[in-house]
């Protein structure tokens, strides 16, 4: 397989539910980020040969292929091609990996990986809403066969956290402790000016309705204390999951922009890091979040490494007990994951 290089990223800054990116429309907003990519990599837009968008809620102004609709809200030419995929809450990620896998297979030189989700105007659960033309309910996914599958255990997705939580003896104190070293890290990460690099200043509006240039992530909270956080009432049904040890709902944007190393020469460019490996697994569809703990050694072993050669981890924050289970099961260190915060700031 051919080698394949990251040679520029940019996202928008990470906006809260109903905060300053609320009113974008999600064409225009990656449209926008993807202007921002081909002008920072020094590309012509008319040589990417693709580019791969992942979204969940492809419904309203995030519908009819949102990789296609970006390209045609930037100043991207007619010809380049888009295309969407969801994955879930990993539907970026895998936008990321076949990109990888489109280059590295020798089929493209130059493609795009993005995301967007204006999660405001299209909170969870959106595309299940409505109903049919005769008027009967849309109906569910989770289907007798998916019942089934998982025992009659119904858990949404803070419900499977708490679960992972108790197999892996993990308190709600550990949870309380790990968000507020999320968010303190991310704020210093700002305050150092670590992801001004990345972050492309946006028009926003603030709560007023007055708008506003944002250039920081909005979702941070450097005051987060312990003693704060022990007040929140549980949610989503569970003993003790609260909303201050979840990652929050947020609007935002970004790109990264792939390419072959025969271009990287081409263009006398300087990437910003190679892609060694990838791999994707299936896993519980009950406890649902656990994918990590086995994709993690998976992806290690296809790389031919181990986990004493990795300097810094990057795990999901959907909820603090997805990354706790993972350190336990893998006896990882601590001070080498998220290290500038991780979802539950960002």
């Amino acid at each position: 397989m051919r080698k394949v290089y990251v040679v520029a990223g940019v996202r928008t800054p990470v906006g809260k539910r109903n905060g300053y990116l609320r009113e974008w429309k999600a064409p225009e907003l990656l449209g926008y980020v993807l202007d921002a990519l081909a002008e920072r990599a020094k590309v012509d837009p008319a040589l990417i040969d693709d580019v791969i968008c992942g979204c969940v809620y492809q419904i309203g102004e995030q519908g009819m292929d949102i990789g296609r609709t970006a390209v045609l809200a930037s100043h991207f030419p007619d010809s380049v091609p888009g295309v969407s995929l969801n994955r879930q809450c990993g539907s970026s990620l895998t936008a990321l990996q076949l990109a990888h896998g489109m280059i590295a297979s020798g089929n493209h030189d130059i493609v795009v990986a993005c995301g967007v989700e204006m999660m405001s105007k299209y909170p969870i659960g959106s595309d299940l809403q409505g109903t049919l033309s005769d008027g009967r309910p849309m109906g569910s996914p989770m289907g007798k066969y998916y019942v089934d599958r998982v025992k009659g255990k119904l858990y949404n997705q803070g419900q499977a956290a708490q679960a992972i939580a108790e197999k892996w003896g993990i308190t709600r104190l550990d949870c309380e402790k790990f968000a507020v070293e999320s968010h303190k890290k991310a704020h210093q990460a700002t305050v150092n000016g670590y992801f001004q690099r990345e972050i492309l200043p946006t028009r926003g509006l603030d709560k007023d309705g007055k708008e506003i240039v944002v250039d920081k992530d909005e979702t941070i909270r450097p005051d987060t204390t312990l003693e704060a956080l022990a007040t929140l009432k549980p949610a989503l049904g569970t003993q003790w999951i609260t909303a201050g040890i979840s990652s929050p709902v947020t609007d935002g944007a970004s790109a990264v922009l792939l390419m072959s190393e025969e271009k990287v020469n081409e263009f006398k460019l300087a990437p910003l890091a190679s892609i060694k490996a990838n791999a994707v697994v299936g896993s519980d569809p009950m406890l649902m979040l656990t994918g990590p703990i086995v994709a993690t050694p998976k992806v290690l072993q296809k790389a031919g490494l181990k986990m004493d050669d990795i300097d810094i981890f990057e795990v999901n924050e959907a909820f603090a007990p997805i990354p706790l289970a993972w350190v336990k099961e893998l006896k990882a260190d601590m001070a080498k994951l998220n290290v500038n915060g991780g979802a539950m700031a960002l």
